[in-house]
């Protein structure tokens, strides 16, 4: 009866608009399902010197344009489409459009480089688009990732958010930021806080890889691959210049966080201009009234007449110190002198301000605590981004070519003293981090679409080091964290094939093989460490692969099935650090290293119950052989040495294990109305190591965890509630190198550590008042439980309520 009426229309408007079109030449462009008249349509040729906006009634006069003339047709809201001025009065002068997808998760960036869909990969790809990140109104990056339910985050302090994605944790994830990657030639097996340096006010969209990225991205990416895609400039395609914007302001209760941000986008016909500017100050964090006594902060160091004291905390639910202030800065410019090419430049900068490393000052030393001050100096990064983006309808070599120069700069410093010392260690260090990609798409045919491209890495390490002796105000060289003057590089080439053959099949594997070289010298730090060596080179190669497959014998079921090879190779953290890595131990450099493979597999369901009731699971398995893991180590025949002041247990990287890693995903969605939906997602990981024979747990395997949510959406309104759990972790079932951190966790009956379980309920809204303004409020751990998160040294927010209001232009 639809295909009737909608035939009756189409006729209708052929007669009425037959006698203009045949001398005006206007065009008639009309929305493709309900076939009203779309006003606003910018039309245009291919070098954007000739334009025209249609009018109320969805028309334009074409009179401008030659016959054999390209025309485009575009609009935010609706898919680009194109034909030439013939072409379009073949079709009776009528120009149908098809609305965009609201659901951008729909569309995948990340397993390619390249759009794709996501029912066409055959991993599993985690998507958060632009109005969830405004919903959820996440407090840092980290924040962001965790509340898409398979991501695991452990903060050490308030300025610090580290992810475990199905068993991996650090530098064996991947982080990129506009198909940039973050990860260099320091990033630690310890936890890393990189990922807050990303604004997630400035975030379009985010895509987590689970599972094995190395044929894409190279060396790190063994467990998973967080990418962000910040805001692009919008150009105008009218005469008109195109502005908008917007502007938020957010408070939160646990921390009183205040947060400003502002950005806008200015663009005219091929030019475009976006800023994005945010800044967030923390006060020392708040933690739960009901949970273990353990996570209190009963007791803070303070100088009196010059000397340190043990005080008690005047509330011992308040973190102190735990606040900090942090500002980004994005400018983008774009430049598009025609449709198919793009000439794309942006520019970040992070910084932080000093904050303390919350985890090494609730640590106790008899009756004292052991520190007096533990700080990390500011956390900043500077990228600088240009990206020239072509399209090609006639060459053999690609469709579509894509080449990224990137310069990143990372600079970081710590800062501790011991209770009672007058001597202060000052250690800073920066990375020079430059990389080139070349990316190619091209279509083999209707049924094959290859990817090809290369990379290249340079990155150089400084780092220094002093103590200051503060009764003398003096200072003096000392031990550095990093050989000074280190370098890292990486050269690779991949490819990868993508084969559907139709709707219900889909094959893609791919092939990575990557050279990587570090140099490193120890004259300076052997001053201090008399090591038997003076420096070290890594120059080894890994070939990578990977291969799946998506089949979908139904609208309701659908399979996935891949394998993957992934390396992680060396960097300079592993082959040169010197730093304590817990109270009684020192990291020396070791220049035996070679690099940790793994291999791994993933078996993925789909069910999809006509769109009322979806469940999505999957299970999968990862072996790590040649682990790079810190052990006990002997340097010229000892196995102590005095580092800062202390007798310490000499450990150094090694490639001392094999880890076996396998976990279940189950995720639910039931749409009981177009109103009401809930989602609902849970994880289980298992995994153990080798240690001389003996089978122990893997430090970066999460508990069991997960989330359900209960949203209402009605015109103007969402409601979110939620409930976040987390099973425990017995003493028994923490790694070797967790039972050593007991200041960290609960005490069970026995006095042992264990990380127990937890639960939080939560609200959130979101309320749309008109075109242009908005609230969210939320009210986070409504009963106010007192936990934390596996392996932090921070407790979480207590009861926290957070509002923002958002001005759109």
């Amino acid at each position: 009866m639809s295909s009737i009426i909608k035939s009756t229309v189409r006729f209708s408007i052929f007669l009425m608009l037959c006698l203009q079109i045949t001398y005006a030449q206007k065009v008639t462009v009309l929305e493709e399902d309900t076939l009203e008249p779309i006003p606003g349509i910018a039309l245009y040729n291919l070098n954007k010197n000739k334009t025209r906006v249609t009018d109320i009634d969805g028309q334009t006069s074409l009179d401008i344009f030659d016959e054999d003339e390209m025309i485009f047709f575009k609009n935010f809201l609706y898919e680009k489409f194109q034909l030439t001025k013939s072409e379009i009065a073949q079709n009776n002068y009528i120009v149908y459009l098809s609305p965009k997808v609201e659901d951008l998760k729909q569309i995948v960036i990340s397993a390619s480089k390249f759009e794709q869909n996501k029912r066409d990969i055959p991993k599993s790809v985690v998507s958060i688009n632009a109005s969830e990140i405004a919903l959820a109104n996440p407090q840092t990056s980290a924040d962001l990732l965790e509340g898409t339910g398979n991501i695991y985050i452990q903060k050490s302090q308030m300025g610090g958010g580290s992810p475990m994605i199905r068993g991996f944790s650090t530098n064996r994830l991947l982080i990129t930021v506009d198909g940039v990657r973050m990860n260099n030639a320091i990033f630690r097996g310890g936890n890393l806080q990189n990922v807050i340096s990303i604004d997630p006010l400035a975030i379009q969209n985010t895509e987590v890889t689970l599972g094995a990225g190395s044929v894409v991205y190279g060396s790190d990416a063994i467990g998973g691959v967080m990418s962000f895609y910040t805001k692009k400039p919008q150009v105008s395609y009218t005469d008109d210049v195109f502005l908008s914007g917007n502007a938020l302001t957010r408070y939160a209760s646990a921390s009183h966080e205040k947060t400003g941000h502002l950005d806008f986008n200015l663009g005219y016909r091929k030019w475009a201009f976006l800023t994005s500017v945010s800044y967030t100050d923390f006060d020392d964090l708040r933690m739960g009234s009901h949970g273990p006594e353990e996570y209190l902060r009963q007791h803070v160091v303070a100088q009196q007449n010059g000397e340190d004291v043990t005080i008690v905390n005047a509330n011992p639910k308040v973190q102190t110190p735990t606040g900090y202030d942090q500002i980004n800065v994005m400018q983008k410019l774009r430049y598009e002198p025609s449709d198919n090419l793009d000439f794309d430049l942006g520019l970040y900068f992070s910084t932080t301000s000093d904050y303390s490393r919350y985890d090494r000052l609730v640590r106790y030393k008899g009756d004292n605590l052991r520190s007096a001050e533990w700080n990390y100096g500011p956390q900043q990064w500077f990228m600088g981004n240009f990206q020239i983006t072509k399209l090609s309808s006639s060459s053999n070599l690609y469709d579509k070519i894509q080449t990224t120069l990137a310069y990143q700069n990372f600079q970081e410093s710590r800062s501790d003293r011991d209770f009672g010392s007058e001597l202060r260690d000052e250690r800073a260090e920066n990375v020079d981090a430059i990389s080139f990609n070349l990316d190619i798409e091209k279509r083999l045919g209707s049924k094959t679409t290859l990817f090809y491209g290369a990379e290249y890495l340079y990155n150089t390490v400084g780092s220094e080091a002093e103590v200051q002796n503060l009764d003398l105000n003096t200072s003096t060289p000392s031990v550095t964290r990093y050989p000074n003057g280190s370098t890292w590089q990486s050269a690779a080439a991949y490819t990868g094939l993508k084969y559907k053959p139709n709707r219900k099949f889909v094959f893609q594997s791919g092939l990575r093989y990557n050279q990587v070289m570090s140099q490193a010298d120890f004259t300076q730090n052997n001053t201090y460490l008399n090591l038997p060596f003076s420096d070290a080179e890594v120059n080894t190669g890994a070939l990578t692969g990977m291969a799946g497959i998506t089949w979908s014998p139904s609208e309701m079921i659908q399979w996935k099935l891949n394998a993957s090879t992934a390396f992680r190779a060396p960097n300079i953290d592993d082959i040169g650090k010197v730093f304590d890595s817990e109270p009684g131990a020192v990291v020396v450099p070791n220049k035996n290293l070679k690099a940790e493979y793994a291999y791994g597999g993933e078996l993925g369901l789909k069910l999809n119950f006509d769109n009322k009731v979806i469940f999505d699971l999957a299970t999968y398995y990862t072996f790590l052989d040649n682990v790079l893991i810190r052990r006990n180590y002997t340097l010229n025949g000892e196995t102590e040495m005095d580092y800062d002041g202390e007798l310490s247990t000499i450990q150094a990287i090694q490639n001392a294990s094999k880890a076996w890693i396998y976990g279940f995903e189950a995720g639910m969605e039931v749409n009981f109305s177009k109103e009401l939906k809930l989602r609902s997602q849970y994880n289980i990981i298992g995994g153990t190591e080798d240690n001389n024979g003996i089978e122990e747990p893997v430090r970066h395997v999460a508990p069991s965890f997960g989330r359900t949510h209960f949203i209402w959406k009605a015109d103007k309104l969402v409601l979110d509630a939620f409930v976040v759990y987390n099973n425990e972790l017995s003493f028994n079932q923490l790694a070797r190198s967790e039972k050593s951190k007991d200041y960290l966790y609960a005490l069970d009956k026995n006095g042992n550590p264990f990380a127990p379980a937890w639960h939080t309920l939560n609200l959130r809204s979101q309320f749309q008042y008109n075109e242009n303004w908005s609230l969210t409020a939320s009210l986070e751990n409504i009963t106010d439980q007192r936990y934390k998160t596996y392996s932090s040294g921070i407790a979480a927010a207590g009861r926290n309520l957070i509002v923002s209001v958002k001005y759109t232009l």
